[in-house]
């Protein structure tokens, strides 16, 4: 009896042991968790921010694809996790895709509560912390779809911080600890609007996948702001769905995908579950932060205010270089010289020509340079016609995307307003030849800037040659299909004129068609180049004065002679001698 209560005692006490010991180490996990949660940035337009799940759950009803009526579900989160399949989805009833009735819904009942996920994990000797914001609705600019999962996690080495991995839409960016901005241990986290993409910096974006629009002058929510919950403790973390509509039938369901129209996995099942289960993999295979780009996106993110002070001081120095021409020859009688147009003759030619030439230049700037579109026809999705899949133009610069297996796939974008630039400097050309009396001069600007004009031209071809030496992902998944991209970006970038392709999909019993070119804007951009280099060149040989210059004839200053003023020592004797005989 003696030794059974001896037993029962000793285990008991380890019992205590183990228990207490469970407890330290989670709540130093906790801890951990608590000493590197993120602080959030949002843009001043953001509509959704972090919330608990369970809004989405009590608004949704449960369906699964093919079935096309609602799920019998009970509606509670304990039991979501018994759906372990990918076919089904929460519905949000609250409104569509197509309106903003979840928006208003959740700006009206939950916009003051805000939730973030953690999930600790160790692997390798490294400890990585991940958190995972959930967002009523993405009302993104490459898509749009109920729901949305993002998630940055923090890598630590022993016990210090290394690298820290955004998630931005269905890839992201990794960064060394030093190259991130930080409140403490509290890493900094600027959230673009709509997408909910995380980035480095507050002037991220402009150059990336999707053209973000990425700002912190909006919400900001500290860690004492928001909820931090433990993913492990969720009931619902096993839920294989959809957070959001996702099609009532197969065929929907594969163009909702590749419209990026459907919810989101969950954390355990994002990108195919690496993000979860691999998650150093998974941080790895993302684009490295570099400094210079950080400085380039600086540039773009300020380039309106840089472009207004550099106008500014090329204004001034213009109004000044016309106010000396004035005050040395004057203006002439028609002030702007490319209006000197009088008669059949090399010089007037040359200004009408010039005149053509912006003209033309104008127009180009507001339609496509350069598109590259795709007719998709597999089973389950089919494009109306030719869908575009990169354009370059004036004024959104670079948008390049392809069809993907959950939405359109964002490839890069390079937002730079051509359109702007170009405006300016053909405004500037014409200012700058006010006053001018030689057509010879005249004609150097003109062909200065034709060839100006051939630059995004040139641009756009090295682009495109450039393609194939992008590390883009071999194959691109479009519904149950995949698809060659070193194929595709082979067989434009051998081809940079223009050109067309079949690509045949065998697993899918399709194909896409291809089309690419310079488009009619880009054409247009090199013609009125070539038409001002023809006008210069006109001026130029005609060597001709467009006015008589008046030169302002300097007064003459009277002097007055010195030997006047002077007198002579002759003078001074007769002076002295007169002096004498007065007195």
């Amino acid at each position: 009896m003696r030794k059974k209560i001896f037993y029962f005692l000793v285990v008991f006490i380890f019992s205590l042991l183990f228990v207490s010991l469970i407890g330290t180490t989670a709540a130093a996990d906790e801890i951990l968790v608590q000493q590197y949660a993120p602080i959030f940035y949002f843009e001043k337009d953001e509509t959704c921010f972090p919330v608990d799940v369970s809004y989405h759950i009590e608004n949704s009803n449960l369906y699964k694809v093919d079935e096309g009526q609602q799920y019998d579900w009970d509606g509670s989160e304990e039991t979501l996790s018994n759906y372990l399949e990918d076919d089904y989805y929460l519905d949000n009833q609250k409104g569509t895709i197509y309106d903003k009735g979840i928006i208003d819904d959740y700006r009206t009942n939950k916009l003051d509560s805000y939730t973030v996920y953690a999930h600790e994990v160790s692997t390798e000797g490294r400890t990585i912390i991940q958190y995972w914001m959930f967002y009523a609705f993405n009302p993104g600019t490459m898509n749009q779809h109920e729901g949305d999962w993002e998630m940055v996690q923090v890598v630590i080495f022993g016990e210090t911080p290394t690298q820290v991995m955004f998630s931005q839409h269905h890839a992201g960016q990794k960064a060394y600890w030093d190259q991130v901005d930080k409140d403490g241990n509290s890493i900094k986290v600027y959230v673009s609007r709509g997408s909910h993409a995380n980035y480095i910096r507050s002037y991220s974006g402009v150059v990336g996948v999707a053209n973000d629009i990425v700002a912190d002058n909006g919400k900001k929510l500290t860690p004492s702001d928001y909820n931090l919950v433990m993913l492990e403790s969720q009931p619902w973390l096993d839920f294989a769905g959809r957070w959001g509509w996702n099609g009532a039938t197969e065929e929907e369901a594969e163009k909702a995908s590749l419209l990026g129209q459907s919810g989101p996995n969950g954390p355990k099942f994002r990108e195919n579950g690496e993000m979860w289960n691999y998650p150093i993999v998974w941080g790895d295979s993302l684009f490295q932060a570099d400094n210079n780009v950080f400085i380039l996106e600086l540039i773009l993110y300020n380039f309106v205010t840089l472009f207004i002070i550099i106008t500014i001081i090329v204004v001034v120095i213009l109004l000044y270089r016309i106010y000396r021409r004035h005050k040395k020859t004057s203006l002439g009688p028609r002030i702007i010289s490319m209006f000197y147009i009088d008669g059949i003759n090399a010089k007037s030619i040359g200004n009408i020509l010039c005149i053509v030439g912006i003209i033309i230049a104008i127009y180009s700037l507001i339609i496509p340079w350069y598109v590259i579109s795709s007719d998709v026809n597999i089973i389950g999705y089919e494009t109306e016609g030719m869908a575009n899949m990169m354009i370059v133009d004036g004024i959104n610069g670079i948008q390049i995307q392809i069809p993907g297996e959950t939405g359109p796939l964002p490839m890069g974008s390079f937002t730079v307003p051509f359109s702007l630039l170009i405006g300016i400097s053909l405004v500037f050309l014409i200012f700058s030849t006010i006053g001018i009396h030689k057509s010879k001069k005249l004609g150097k600007k003109y062909v200065a800037k034709g060839v100006r004009l051939f630059v995004p031209f040139i641009l756009i071809f090295i682009i495109i040659m450039a393609l194939s030496m992008i590390p883009f992902e071999s194959f691109a998944d479009v519904g149950d299909a995949s698809v060659d991209i070193d194929e595709v970006v082979g067989a434009i970038s051998g081809s940079p004129f223009g050109g067309q392709k079949i690509v045949s999909i065998p697993d899918a019993d399709g194909q896409i068609e291809l089309q690419w070119g310079y488009s009619l804007g880009g054409y247009l951009l090199l013609i009125s180049g070539i038409i001002l280099i023809i006008s210069g060149i006109m001026e130029i040989t005609a060597n001709a004065s467009f006015f008589e210059e008046k030169i302002k004839e300097k007064p003459i200053k009277k002097e007055k002679s010195k030997k006047s003023d002077e007198k002579s020592p002759k003078d001074e004797k007769t002076e002295k001698s007169d002096e004498k005989k007065d007195d």
